[in-house]
């Protein structure tokens, strides 16, 4: 399949266009202080895995609203001091699934906290967090609900219960709260970006292919589900377009990239129909850390990079995270 974006060369010069809202940093700040005003209650659980090298904790925090998120808290069995830890978010569709499919981090000597996502689960991994607050109309998926309000938007939820979640895994005692690291790919190659804009005390960022990235062209030119569900909702809902491009304007991870204080190593695939180039290419363009790279994967769709990148996340990010110290 020919690449269907712009060239590599364009790429790299690529800026957005989207639009940011003049009170971007006011609706994030109350946003985040309301969900404070919630206690974290954060419960960690013992889990009973069979695994031999990595003990697995069910963990229970309140997320946006005070309301129940679950995740894991993967931990070396070898741990006895606090350890740098990996918060990870998880692709569009999934929730955090099971414990024993989450072994890399840990097994790096790493602390690993993967944070479920809240109503979504059913088109794969499987997930254990409700959703309990209900929208307006809106195209089958995540993307439009409450679209037409940024104050009612699905993902207003979303990226509050991401920085609670490392608020939650930072409670725990075998974690060193100081050296955190935020990673996803797709959806949550999105969330680590809002994480890194919303959390300023990070140390390492690593978003995969991330989706919810440079909404006004990924919405335009990407005919794939889920940036099409936008495209699907206008299409009937005539005349509300500038509406819905004000409420995606607090939700656009090249926003957050420009707020982005860690190193990050992002990733694309020139041939992603899903995640066009451009749309990535427009977040790490804008991300304000100069420590910053990207690891191009030229004939590859929205699979990214795959066991490739996590390699080079291997490579990259113990670095960051130990400052050269062997973890554990």
């Amino acid at each position: 399949m020919p690449q269907p974006d712009l060239p590599l060369d364009q790429l790299r010069t690529y800026r957005s266009t989207s639009e940011e809202p003049e009170d971007f940093d006011q609706f994030w700040a109350k946003t985040l202080a309301e969900a404070r005003g919630h206690a974290l209650d954060v419960r960690f659980e013992p889990v009973a895995t069979g695994l031999t090298t990595l003990d697995v904790l069910d963990v229970t925090f309140a997320g946006f609203g005070g309301h129940p998120v679950k995740g894991w808290l993967v931990l070396p069995s070898s741990a006895r001091e606090p350890l740098p830890v990996v918060v990870e978010y998880v692709g569009y569709g999934g929730g955090r699934g099971l414990p024993h499919s989450h072994l890399l981090w840990g097994s790096a000597g790493f602390a690993h906290f993967v944070m479920d996502t809240r109503g979504q689960g059913a088109g794969w991994n499987g997930g254990d967090t409700p959703d309990p607050v209900g929208s307006a109309s809106s195209y089958p998926g995540f993307l439009t609900r409450g679209v037409e309000d940024p104050h009612d938007y699905y993902y207003r939820r979303l990226f509050t219960d991401a920085v609670r979640a490392v608020e939650a895994a930072r409670a725990h005692p075998l974690v060193d709260a100081g050296r955190t690291a935020v990673v996803g790919a797709s959806q949550g190659g999105g969330i680590a970006l809002a994480a890194a804009g919303l959390i300023p005390d990070l140390v390492a960022v690593a978003p995969d292919v991330p989706f919810l990235c440079d909404f006004p062209r990924a919405t335009t030119i990407s005919a794939r589900h889920p940036y099409r569900e936008v495209g699907l909702y206008l299409k009937t809902y005539r005349g509300r377009t500038e509406r819905v491009w004000r409420t995606l304007g607090y939700f656009d991870g090249v926003h957050f990239a420009a707020r982005g204080s860690a190193p990050a190593l992002f990733s694309v695939a020139l041939e992603d129909e899903t995640c066009p180039p451009s749309t990535v290419f427009g977040a790490f363009n804008a991300y304000a850390h100069e420590d910053k790279a990207i690891e191009v994967y030229d004939f590859n769709d929205h699979e990214g990079g795959g066991a490739y990148q996590q390699a080079a996340q291997l490579s990259w990010l113990p670095e960051r995270l130990t400052g050269g110290r062997r973890a554990g």
